[in-house]
């Protein structure tokens, strides 16, 4: 199961991405959740740890790895998510609906939306289908909020729900959308999905 972890800049991805990670953790019999940075801007798995000790040493170092997408980029990812055969993977992709990240998704199976403006979701919505990703949820990014809305399995068989407070530097993993999710992408990967 290759989950893309997409939608639009400053949404909270990147927060998102590091609570998953921590909370598939606590799910018992769930298989490790590898991350795959699909992004060159400078966020590699590791940001979210070096904000959490030193910001200044994280925004030195985001810097100093920023880039743009080459062709060389590209294809180094796009491997990477082809070639990965772990049972559960999070591919964290840049935050706009682009060719690179096209190429970089062909081989993924799913998608875990997240946009702090719910109309956005469409532009992605086209994307996953373009791609052919299985949308497994689409999480409003509540920054302002002070509480979730655990996600809720919708008719058309999307999980739907709100995470509050996605701000670098701050714990996430026990947020209760999170914890739901870890829980629904460690059982559908158990499950083979």
């Amino acid at each position: 199961m290759k989950v893309v972890l997409c939608g639009p800049p400053r949404s909270g991805k990147s927060c998102l991405r590091q609570g998953l990670k921590d909370a598939v953790r606590s799910v018992p019999g769930a298989p490790y959740l590898y991350v795959i940075t699909a992004c060159p801007d400078g966020e590699g798995a590791w940001f979210q740890e070096t904000v959490n000790a030193d910001p200044a040493l994280a925004a030195a170092c985001k810097m100093a790895y920023k880039a743009k997408f080459t062709p060389e980029f590209v294809n180094r990812i796009a491997s990477s998510v082809r070639s990965c055969a772990l049972p559960l993977t999070l591919v964290d992709i840049g935050g706009i609906p682009s060719a690179e990240n096209e190429a970089i998704c062909a081989s993924a199976t799913h998608a875990l939306l997240l946009a702090g403006d719910i109309s956005r979701f469409e532009e992605w919505r086209e994307f996953c289908r373009k791609v052919e990703l299985v949308v497994v949820a689409e999480i409003r990014s509540d920054y302002h909020g002070t509480s979730d809305t655990v996600p809720a399995l919708d008719e058309d068989g999307v999980y739907r729900g709100a995470v509050h407070h996605l701000e670098r530097g701050e714990p996430v993993a026990e947020r209760p959308t999170i914890k739901a999710l870890a829980e629904i992408l460690a059982e559908m990967a158990n499950r083979g999905e």
